[in-house]
């Protein structure tokens, strides 16, 4: 733990915007607190914080939260954490002349897309909705943003090297439609195991904060996940899905926050597909309207799309004749897939459980899917974990949307999203 001060001190050290005389004493109360004389330290470190250095401000939330050298307050504590985690000075808690002043230009919001900064403002103002009054929740937004560059991990980031199905998984082939498989290459279309690796990358990039003056920001996120039969004899990938999307997060009013625990409204449309072509692809495009809510460690996400439609393919494709006809790959998506999901995230300790469920609400023809996964620090691992899912219903990859499959996976994550 010492050590990981005196590095967070130093970091305090090269980065605060301060004076030379200001940074000497700074030093000195760092002194003085690794000594425990937190009395002395104190009156330096808060007004360090004050002038904002965001190292000074979150230690002043540790002594404030634990009554070093000042008496107990977790409310200010909460306050000065808020402060440490934003990496802009503007944003003030229930204090209205330090909030940002919409630009009334909207030629000059558009300019300042071209600052790098203005990026790191959106995200860090959607994230001061999130309350960190519990420890787990503290813990993991100071984690995010820590992050320095562009790129931010945007879902689950891992590597399943070994995820078993109850039944196994046919081959699908370009040219014929699963009906028309030649007699020849039947004993040949399922594979060989039941077992298969995963992997699933996932990041997203912020591209414009406050262009409108809402505080809102619009962010790129790409999405790839691999199925890999690695335990097969010539180990072949059976399914690539890729998942590009481009969405606007608007964080609510401090009414709808602090009395319905709504932290922000995203918007967006989203492609999916596997990129193969003929009898063997599978894509479709979305736009999907989602609500962000959060009470302590629980947060909560609802999300619903509409299917934007595309034109049927002839009868010579779905005849077998034609594989390379144009239009719908699966018409009959949304009987599967549903039209929405609804995701709950619970942060236990360092742990982090995830439950997704997804149904078509056809009560006659009843379908949808769950799926349960379950991360903890790898050997205390700050970025590495334990990761355990399970999944049972539609839509698992998109080459067997249609299929029924339950799977149990277990491997390693390398990051975990909330939102």
């Amino acid at each position: 733990m010492k050590i990981i001060l005196r590095i967070l001190f130093v970091c305090g050290i090269i980065l605060s915007q301060v004076t030379a005389k200001g940074a000497d004493a700074y030093v000195n109360a760092l002194v003085l607190y690794q000594d425990g004389k937190y009395k002395k330290a104190y009156p330096i470190i808060l007004a360090q914080a004050k002038k904002g250095n965001k190292e000074a401000q979150y230690l002043l939330g540790t002594m404030l939260e634990k009554g070093e050298g000042v008496a107990k307050n977790k409310q200010k504590a909460m306050y000065w954490y808020k402060q440490a985690s934003s990496k802009f000075s503007y944003i003030r808690e229930d204090n209205k002349k330090h909030k940002l002043k919409r630009d009334s230009s909207f030629s000059n919001r558009l300019k300042n897309q071209l600052k790098y900064s203005t990026s790191q403002k959106g995200a860090n103002y959607a994230f001061t909705k999130v309350d960190l009054s519990t420890s787990a929740v503290k813990s993991k937004m100071m984690k995010i943003l820590e992050n320095s560059f562009g790129m931010q991990p945007y879902k689950t980031n891992y590597i399943v090297p070994f995820s078993y199905a109850s039944t196994s998984y046919r081959r699908h082939f370009s040219a014929y439609l699963d009906s028309n498989i030649p007699v020849e290459w039947q004993d040949g279309v399922a594979y060989d195991s039941h077992i298969e690796a995963e992997m699933q990358l996932s990041f997203q990039k912020p591209l414009i904060y406050n262009l409108f003056g809402w505080h809102e920001y619009i962010n790129f996120a790409y999405t790839q996940k691999f199925w890999w039969k690695i335990y097969d004899e010539s180990a072949p990938f059976r399914e690539t899905n890729y998942m590009p999307e481009l969405f606007m997060i608007l964080p609510t009013s401090d009414h709808m926050d602090k009395q319905y625990n709504l932290k922000g409204i995203k918007f967006g449309y989203r492609h999916h597909s596997n990129g193969q072509e003929g009898y063997k692809s599978r894509s479709w495009d979305r736009l999907y309207l989602e609500s962000i809510w959060q009470w302590d460690n629980l947060f909560v996400s609802v999300q619903t799309w509409y299917r934007i439609p595309e034109d049927r393919k002839s009868e010579a494709f779905y005849q077998g004749i034609d594989p390379n006809d144009k239009g719908d790959d699966n018409p009959d998506i949304l009987d599967y897939m549903g039209y929405g999901e609804l995701t709950i995230k619970y942060l236990y300790g360092k742990s982090q459980i995830n439950v997704m469920l997804r149904n078509n609400f056809n009560f006659k023809d009843n379908k949808g899917a769950v799926e349960v996964d379950w991360t903890t620090p790898f050997f205390n691992s700050e970025n590495t974990y334990w990761y355990i899912r399970g999944f049972s219903g539609y839509g698992e990859s998109l080459i067997d949307y249609n299929r029924y499959v339950n799977k149990i996976s277990f491997g390693f994550a390398f990051s975990r999203g909330i939102f």
